[in-house]
């Protein structure tokens, strides 16, 4: 299935990874480091997770974003408010790019707390994550809203990036150098395209991690020595 899914793939995509989330904060404990976090504990995890998704909401009701109130209760019953709070907000004022990004962060911060139950991590198929997702989540990063990431995705001299699954049809031209890099996507057989100096290969979801900073990137050896720089 191509990237760019429908608003309610994202939907479902968020409430999956707020199951998840949910499920490891509590086996974790909320006192638990968070291996993909550095400094960061469980607690701290599910307090960003909670205000994101409040935030957000406010956004999509067209109220003004003001300070979060702060946690009381059980802070896992709390985020789950936060989330249907967020829910119901896209479901009466539908976003595409706001489902999209809150559906990918949630995961991302749903795998951190499955780091924290590991002590490590995790591997792709330890995960929930489904290839369609994973290869939205790679195009959001990359052609989506503007991220820190592919803003400060660089090469010294100009060169040539291709992101390439090898179980989904998506794939990525991505064209770095000294400026912001550009990004062409296509889906299906690739035609003629420039000679890669890297490639990125594997798995969606490897790849999803991988670009989301939640596990090394599995860069093929390139025709020039080391990846480019980047830096998330």
């Amino acid at each position: 299935m191509p990237t760019q899914l429908p608003l309610a793939r994202h939907l479902e995509g968020l409430r999956a990874a707020m199951v998840a989330f949910v499920r490891y904060a509590d086996r974790a404990g909320l006192d638990a480091p968070v291996p993909t976090r550095a400094g960061w504990t469980v607690r701290d995890l599910v307090v960003h997770q909670g205000e994101a998704h409040r935030e957000t909401a406010a956004r999509l009701r067209g109220a003004e974003v003001g300070p979060v109130e702060p946690v009381t209760g059980d802070p896992l019953d709390w985020l789950r408010d936060g989330a249907i709070e967020l829910v119901e907000a896209l479901t009466r004022s539908p976003q595409d790019a706001w489902a999209r990004r809150a559906c990918h962060q949630t995961t991302m911060n749903a795998v951190d707390a499955l780091a924290a139950v590991f002590g490590r991590p995790p591997d792709p198929a330890e995960t929930w994550i489904s290839a369609d997702l994973a290869a939205d989540g790679i195009d959001d990063l990359l052609t989506g809203l503007p991220t820190r990431a592919m803003a400060r995705l660089r090469a010294e001299e100009d060169a040539v990036l291709i992101v390439a699954p090898d179980d989904a049809p998506d794939w990525w031209l991505v064209r770095i150098g000294p400026q912001p890099a550009v990004v062409r996507r296509g889906v299906g057989p690739r035609p003629d395209l420039p000679a890669a100096d890297w490639e990125l290969v594997g798995g969606a979801v490897a790849l999803y991690l991988a670009f989301w900073d939640r596990s090394a990137r599995p860069m093929s050896p390139g025709r020039r020595p080391g990846p480019p720089l980047w830096s998330a």
